[in-house]
């Protein structure tokens, strides 16, 4: 098979003439699909190959710092100093190790991600159609795709219904092309386009590396930087950290030498303290905390496609949300059924076929044939399915679109069987529904010779339609109808039929108003607490909805969302222009197109908002890519949709977003509080030896010390912070400034204030030690890793009640930090770390006189906690008018 080269079209296969005669309604055999799966193996584009062991460590050996360490380990060997040989080599084995292992961490946690978030289809097997993850994908399968879906594999379109796809991926056209089935370019669908309308059936030809995208991916595969903003943002820290403590140490380095200490012992000094001011595992903890905040969203039932979107979820100011499925619970029902003769009422929940129709009196009602021909049309412009639980005891649920599959519950209440009506009925075209337009119509081939065309949509659209067959006096009965039922939340479907002499004939024209059907979508259980939660944190949520004003307003005013009175704008006044000093005002806009979603959010964005926006549909997909958040249903969302997401909620629970608000405040506080601890250890210790020799104490720790406490500090407690818990309140606090920077807030004024603290205490320990002859250096530096210790355990979140978690509720930190307050009074007493690191052993006594520097370190950083949440009591301002960008 050729293919003009700008096309890059499905290779391989029969001919396309071929695939159309051999098509298989019935679609593979599952039996013979499993076995072409493992012949062809996995739907997927080529990934790029798993780093060996060695090339991780080579990474991490690169790191400046640790080159520096290598350095200084070559100086120590030369000069045969054994101690701080095995010191360094320690300190560089064990952050190799820890950032090794992070590393794999991460990628199995960003691989798992991988997996929750992969793409699924629709394919006919065995003469049923069922969905499968696009993974499972084999030649030879039929594929149903429809507007909103992602092509998954490559293919020739043998059924096609006004199908238009988006190729724009693969060749750069920005037009959607109009496919046919067929032979040629009109007939090749390519893996990775996207369906803009309308449904198509094609057999696939080529997958995985095979199709079109995969030969492309595997052309432009190339290693980019995989880095956050925030991780950017850290490495760019840590490079000014490392320069100023290089100058610093450069300042220790002078100093040493002045008191006529050697050259080399000065040297691996101010390398040792160099490296232990700075954090260098910073990047690797940031990382991992993201990648384990992501993992706790997933448990959470929120997924994280793109690891930038916890760190921004924690700047959200604006939720923009939808109605159907996310406010609501997105299973519609039919509750009434009016025709200008008669209305009925529906009972029954769900989208079970089990109920029944009632008249005004409440009895069960007998369907007149007016009613029967409006329910039939219903179930023939219809593309959904109902499908019966797998299990006994399970829900009926819908595939296809949820209001269709609430017109076939309600046929089936009256009795009509909607898989018979349709196979008497069979399609021979339609007219696919359009949000621009916002009806769909359908042609049917009659039994008795003849055309059938059934219509449904919007009532404004088909009942001010002047082609219509309809009385003026029906005509306005009808829309004051429309316009109760929708003012009751009510969403509302006009239905039209007529007969035709030809499928030729425009299907559109002069169609007969049968009647409407009144649907609910209730509002979900969790939506009003959820909203109520969003309020607490700063977001405010507004909803953009295509609905009708009345139906807009009457959910948002039951879920909380807008107070009645609130106003409610339109997609008119939006286009005839709408003040920005208002915009803030509004909580609902009705009836607005997919443009208008854009303009609102780029208007809210303009303002200094931080904008997550929630959709499912195809005409979501270019809001949700434009907001800073784009969040996508899981079970309701169209494939475009979640593709241009940033966050996929399993469960469609705008609940679920308040859950994953949470976790990314609680990463981007997990790595400040890691700043706070390891930045103001690292200050101290320079302080330390900086003035040192000022208050008569030459060297006040040696390069081993230095490194030692490196390595307790910087070790486990250092990651135990990143999982601790997030603290009660930060959901009641307002988002933080998205141009605010990672020391921000006051941290870094915390820091230095912490910083001379410990310096201080440490120092005024030395000088006591020195004055009552007592080993200084010993004491110094028992005192400093047991203030820093301290430290981290003052930063442990604290409980609801404000009091201190137990051990059981947070138990990772509270162990690392006591072991490493173990292990800190074993280095002057065991005779192995003494020799290592030429400590000398304390009195009971003085041991009593210096573990208290723990207490100190721990009051210390409590004092600045209540400091900083008192600020944020003076300084908590409302999310709702962020100052403006311009």
């Amino acid at each position: 098979m050729t293919v003009s080269p700008a096309h890059p079209g499905p290779v391989g296969g029969p001919a396309p003439g071929d695939v159309a005669l051999a098509y298989p309604r019935r679609g593979l055999d599952p039996v013979e699909a499993r076995r072409r799966l493992e012949r062809y193996g996995r739907n997927e584009p080529p990934r790029p190959p798993r780093r060996p062991w060695w090339h991780r460590v080579l990474t991490q050996l690169r790191d400046p710092l640790i080159l520096v360490l290598l350095g200084a380990i070559t100086l120590t060997t030369l000069t045969r100093d054994v101690q701080d040989t095995i010191v360094i080599l320690a300190v560089i084995v064990l952050n190799t190790t820890v950032g090794v292992v992070q590393e794999i961490r991460a990628d199995r946690a960003l691989a798992a991600l991988s997996e929750l978030t992969a793409p699924t289809a629709r394919v006919v097997r065995g003469g049923a159609q069922q969905q499968v993850p696009a993974a499972q994908i084999v030649p030879g399968d039929v594929v149903v795709v429809e507007a909103g879906d992602i092509v998954p594999a490559d293919g020739w379109l043998v059924e096609g219904a006004a199908l238009q796809v988006d190729e724009s991926a693969l060749t750069g056209e920005s037009v959607p092309v109009d496919k046919t089935a067929g032979t040629g370019p009109a007939a090749a669908m390519s893996a990775g386009t996207t369906v803009t309308r309308g449904r198509g059936v094609f057999v696939v030809t080529a997958t995985g590396p095979d199709s079109a995208l995969g030969r492309i991916a595997a052309a432009l595969a190339q290693p980019g930087d995989p880095r956050t903003p925030l991780q950017r943002r850290l490495a760019g820290l840590g490079r000014v950290l490392a320069g100023t403590a290089f100058v610093l140490c450069a300042v220790v380095f002078s100093l040493g030498l002045l008191q006529g200490e050697p050259v080399v012992r000065m040297l691996i000094t101010a390398t040792s303290l160099a490296v232990a001011a700075v954090p260098e595992s910073l990047p690797a903890v940031a990382t991992l905390a993201l990648a384990l905040g992501a993992r706790r969203m997933a448990a959470r039932n929120a997924i994280v496609r793109r690891l930038p979107a916890v760190e921004t979820l924690g700047s959200v100011t604006v939720l923009a949300t939808d109605k159907t499925g996310t406010l609501t619970e997105g299973r519609m029902v039919a509750e009434l059924v009016w025709t200008p003769q008669e209305s009925l009422t529906a009972s029954g929940t769900g989208y079970e076929p089990a109920g029944e129709l009632r008249d005004a009196r409440g009895d069960r009602a007998e369907i007149s044939p007016a009613m029967a021909e409006l329910l039939r049309a219903a179930v023939l412009c219809n593309d959904a399915h109902l499908q019966a639980p797998a299990e006994p005891g399970g829900a009926w649920s819908a595939l296809g679109d949820p209001t269709e599959a609430a017109l076939l519950a309600l046929a089936a209440k009256a009795g009509l069987d909607p898989e018979r009506v349709r196979a008497g009925y069979p399609r021979v075209g339609e007219i696919p529904f359009d949000g621009q337009r916002r009806r769909m119509t359908t042609v049917h081939a009659l039994p008795d010779g003849g055309f059938l065309a059934c219509g449904k949509g919007a009532p404004d659209v088909i009942l001010r339609d002047p082609t219509l067959v309809c009385p003026d006096e029906v005509r306005t009965r009808a829309l004051d109808m429309a316009e109760e039922l929708a003012a009751g939340g009510h969403r509302v479907l006009a239905v039209a039929a007529a007969r035709h002499p030809h499928p030729g004939h425009d299907a559109e024209q002069g169609l007969r108003f049968l009647g409407l059907v009144a649907l609910v979508d209730p509002p979900r259980p969790a939506a009003l607490p959820a909203i109520g939660s969003l309020r607490d944190a700063g977001i405010t949520p507004i909803l953009i909805t295509g609905d009708h004003p009345a139906t807009a307003r009457a959910i948002a005013e039951r879920v909380g969302l807008a107070a009645p009175g609130d106003p409610v704008v339109t997609g008119a006044e939006l286009a005839a222009g709408l003040p920005d000093g208002r915009l803030d005002q509004v909580r609902v806009f009705a009836r607005t197109s997919p443009e208008q979603k854009l303009q609102i959010i780029d208007r809210l964005r303009a303002r200094g908002h931080v904008v997550a926006m929630t959709g499912d549909g195809v005409n979501d997909g270019p809001a949700l890519r434009r907001a800073d958040i784009g969040v996508a249903m899981g079970h309701r969302g169209t494939e475009v949709a979640k593709q241009a997401a940033d966050l996929i909620l399993v469960d469609d629970d705008l609940g679920t977003v308040t859950a994953a608000v949470e976790e990314g405040r609680r990463v981007y506080a997990n790595i400040r509080r890691f700043l706070r601890f390891g930045l103001s250890g690292g200050l101290a210790e320079i302080l330390v030896m900086l003035a040192g020799p000022f208050a008569g104490l030459a060297i006040p720790l040696l390069p081993a010390q230095i490194l030692w406490i490196n390595l307790l500090t910087h070790g486990l407690p250092g990651v135990a912070l990143g999982a601790e818990p997030a603290e009660p309140d930060v959901m009641r606090r307002a988002p933080r400034s998205p141009t605010e920077g990672v020391l921000g807030a006051g941290l870094w004024q915390q820091v230095v204030r912490l910083g001379i603290l410990i310096a201080a205490i440490s120092l005024g320990y030395g000088v006591w030690a020195q004055l009552t002859g007592r080993p200084a250096r010993t004491v110094v530096f028992l005192s400093l890793g047991l203030l820093q210790l301290g430290v981290a355990l003052g930063l442990r979140t604290r409980a609801a009640s404000g009091r201190p978690r137990s051990a059981l509720e947070s138990p990772f930190l509270l162990v690392a930090a006591s072991a490493a307050i173990a292990l800190q009074v074993a280095a002057v007493y065991l005779p192995p770390l003494q020799d290592l690191l030429g400590t000398q052993p304390l009195s009971l006594a003085d041991l009593a006189r210096t573990v208290p520097a723990t207490l100190a370190g721990y009051v210390a950083i409590r004092w600045e906690l209540r400091r900083a949440r008192a600020r944020r009591r003076v300084d908590r301002r409302p999310a709702e008018v962020p100052p403006s960008r311009a």
